[in-house]
């Protein structure tokens, strides 16, 4: 095992067994994506009455925060069909990413946010196998941006590592982060800086190759591995990703969010014991564009 190999959590669900006389199929939510460990990929039935979503005790599912109202939203069978409905919350229901004025029918694979909390609906005979698959899904990828997460660049980069040496081809790595992050969370809120950092995975993402990996490193922070790209390429998509973000307009909720980003670039030295070494070297360029006055590219 590497020095960077992570533990993999294991989230036990227990739920109710499904039946024949369940007329809507295997219709659930799922929770993707939460601040709360315990609610992480835990499933939900959905059966003929409503599903209750928010802070107070009475509800099914009780999510905590401050963004949470007491009585936040539900789901509503109405036929054969299930909609969202906001219950009045004072920071409103969403559905892939668009806040509902009041209803909203759901589709299958709907992603469903309630506070920092999102939930993916199921719907259809299928049910089953998708819930699996999305259970699966977690492991590799971040709820929130649904880009990869940390587990699969480690295991990504140290296929990467081995390649490069067997093959004697270059290796790059850029890591960046958002600049005043801190900031855009104290002065927009949190459901803003969430936003922010789906909109960022967005804009990014369309700038990645398909042999390429774009991972969320944690918090605000984010890494593409470079496969044989020499350093001024790296540098050269760093640049390019540094203005597409200045430039994106960054709107929630009709306010304008201005988002610049810092990055460094490394590549992989003979020198180089571990992958993580050039993770260091990368984050070391990162930390140097910060200081030097942040919104730029260091390698």
């Amino acid at each position: 095992m590497s020095e960077f190999d992570e533990k993999t959590r294991v989230t036990q669900v227990v739920q109710r067994p499904l039946s024949e006389s369940d007329s809507t199929g295997n219709d659930c939510l799922v929770v993707i994506y939460t601040k709360e460990p315990t609610l992480l990929g835990k499933r939900f039935v959905l059966d003929t009455g409503p599903l209750r979503i928010g802070r107070g005790a009475d509800n099914t599912i009780v999510l905590e925060g401050d963004s949470v109202s007491r009585r936040h939203a539900r789901l509503e069978r109405r036929g054969e069909r299930w909609y969202a409905c906001d219950e009045g919350s004072t920071n409103g229901t969403y559905v892939n990413e668009e806040q509902i004025p009041k209803e909203r029918l759901l589709n299958n694979n709907d992603r469903i946010k309630v506070g920092p909390t999102i939930l993916k609906y199921l719907s259809g005979a299928d049910a089953e196998a998708k819930y699996h698959e999305e259970i699966y899904k977690m492991t590799i990828v971040d709820g929130l941006t649904q880009v990869h997460n940390k587990r699969y660049l480690y295991e990504s980069l140290e296929r990467e590592v081995l390649r490069a040496r067997r093959h004697e081809r270059d290796l790059c790595l850029v890591m960046f982060d958002i600049d005043f992050f801190k900031r855009c969370n104290d002065q927009f809120g949190h459901l803003a800086g969430d936003y922010v950092l789906r909109e960022l995975a967005r804009v990014v993402q369309e700038r990645i190759r398909r042999d390429e990996v774009f991972a969320r490193y944690g918090g605000e922070e984010f890494v593409i591995v470079l496969p044989e790209t020499e350093l001024d390429g790296a540098v050269l998509l760093a640049e390019d990703i540094r203005a597409k973000v200045e430039e994106h307009r960054f709107v929630f909720q009709g306010e304008r969010i201005p988002i610049t980003v810092s990055l460094g670039a490394a590549v992989m030295l003979e020198s180089d014991k571990t992958a993580n070494d050039l993770i260091q070297r990368a984050d070391a360029k990162l930390y140097e564009a910060k200081r030097s006055g942040r919104n730029r590219v260091c390698s």
